[in-house]
């Protein structure tokens, strides 16, 4: 019987982590829940993925992010609506809350319908900027379908994203062997701020910019954004590694655009769109299925011949030769892997106290099917006081890697120092010592042991 049960428990463990690793309750809040049919394809494939999708629309009564203080659901997806508000318990106040809470969030806009106000005051909390009127239209003469746009030109047909930078995972670039192409039809720009927590993950060809769908004028003059300024799908991954994505299109992830063939203008010939796969992706990061990061276990000791070189003292000494080890883990669709940093990137450990003492490079040493052991070995500072093993990697797209393990680095003891004639710089001052003994030995043995001459006593005497 026991046997049975531990069986069962097994088998939950298993199916729980074939899941997301951040849960797999997801909220659905859309218009009216007919309308999912539009989207179809994108939420079955959730579904096989392991969510378990509510349906809700704004207007639900009883609708709410929290119960008792804790989270009524791990993500929650917004599709367009129609609403300018999304009630009383979808504010702006709510959902950064929710966000706080680890809460993921996957937001959907069009173009065609302006984006409630709740959006847009939780967008400018987290320095995303829509048009003042809350609705746009990107447009681009030169890379546009010219079977289904032949006259807006607002379906963009855009290659994979790629990778944002050298030393940055590419997480978001599906195989396109035929020459397949991202539409992204119907969709709205934002442009972001400086944060540093801030990253784009599709922007718009140096062609394309905003405008308002509302003029009717042959001559736009007042452009929202133009080019690499505008991002048309945004991440913003919270300091407690929360994700939020914006999808300027919606449509995007409609069953029209799943199958859809596209012809570029100027182009000869239709290829297929690679929308699925990239809106997987998209939600798959979004949803923490991939780009996960754990630590496993952390370790440092004495690397010294001799000493009781034990895991994890709270006490060293200065110039002590020690090593620092870090086990990481990436979480990938349904399982973790060892996790490999990018060729042109470091993991990196600081010792430090106010600032750092040394910061090193920590380099892969064991790995396993499931974990890579990350380790460094160095000498401490000649400098006592209260230290920091820290590790702090932060990259675009992982989530964050923040540990430190405190210690005390004390003086020698007074039974540590090297013997003096160890040290070559004292021999010298040794040789010195040496010189003055002998001469103040020799001379009181001359002193002691010197007679006067005998002539001199035998006078006295008389």
């Amino acid at each position: 019987m026991k046997s049975l049960i531990s069986f069962v428990i097994l088998l939950f463990a298993a199916l729980t982590h074939a899941l997301s690793s951040a849960g797999d309750r997801l909220l659905v809040v859309l218009e009216d829940v007919a309308e999912k049919q539009l989207y179809s394809k994108f939420l079955a494939d959730l579904e096989g993925r392991g969510f378990q999708v509510n349906y809700e629309t704004p207007k639900t009564d009883g609708l709410s992010l929290f119960h008792l203080g804790e989270k009524s659901y791990d993500h929650v997806l917004f599709l367009p609506t129609r609403s300018k508000g999304l009630g009383p318990n979808l504010t702006p106040k709510i959902l950064l809350d929710f966000i706080n809470a680890d809460g993921n969030i996957l937001l959907a806009l069009s173009a065609s319908q302006p984006a409630p106000t709740s959006i847009v005051s939780l967008l400018l909390e987290l320095d995303i900027h829509l048009p003042t009127d809350r609705q746009g239209l990107v447009v681009d003469h030169f890379n546009y379908d010219e079977s289904s746009s032949p006259e807006k030109h607002d379906v963009l047909l855009l290659p994979a994203p790629g990778p944002l930078r050298g030393d940055v995972r590419d997480f978001f670039s599906p195989a396109s062997p035929s020459g397949e192409l991202l539409a992204f039809p119907n969709g709205m720009g934002q442009t972001l701020g400086s944060g540093a927590l801030l990253t784009p993950i599709l922007r718009s060809p140096p062609t394309a910019y905003s405008y308002n769908p509302k003029e009717q004028t042959e001559v736009v003059d007042d452009l929202f954004a133009s080019g690499a300024q505008l991002s048309l799908v945004s991440a913003v991954q919270a300091r407690n590694s929360a994700r939020f994505t914006v999808i300027g299109s919606a449509e995007m992830l409609s069953d029209k655009w799943f199958d859809a063939k596209v012809k570029k203008v100027g182009e000869k010939k239709e290829v297929g769109t690679i929308n699925r796969e990239f809106a997987k992706r998209v939600s798959a990061w979004t949803f923490k299925e991939i780009g996960v990061l754990r630590v496993n276990w952390i370790e440092h000791h004495l690397n010294e011949v001799g000493q009781s070189n034990a895991s994890n003292p709270k006490i060293y000494r200065i110039k002590n030769d020690v090593t620092y080890s870090i086990s990481l883990s990436e979480y990938s669709w349904d399982k973790y892997i060892p996790f490999t940093v990018p060729e042109s990137d470091e993991l990196q450990l600081e010792f430090s106290m106010l600032s750092p003492f040394h910061r090193l490079k920590l380099n892969p040493v064991i790995s396993s099917e499931d974990s890579t052991t990350y380790s460094v070995s160095f000498k401490l500072p000649d400098q006592h006081g209260i230290f920091n093993f820290k590790v702090n990697h932060k990259r675009p797209f992982y989530t964050n890697v923040e540990e430190k393990v405190t210690v005390s680095v004390r003086h020698f003891a007074h039974d540590e120092w090297p013997r003096s004639f160890v040290i070559s710089g004292a021999w010298p001052w040794i040789a010195g010592i040496a010189a003055t003994v002998t001469g103040w030995l020799g001379f009181c043995g001359l002193w002691l042991y010197s007679r006067p001459a005998t002539g001199a006593e035998s006078k006295k005497t008389q």
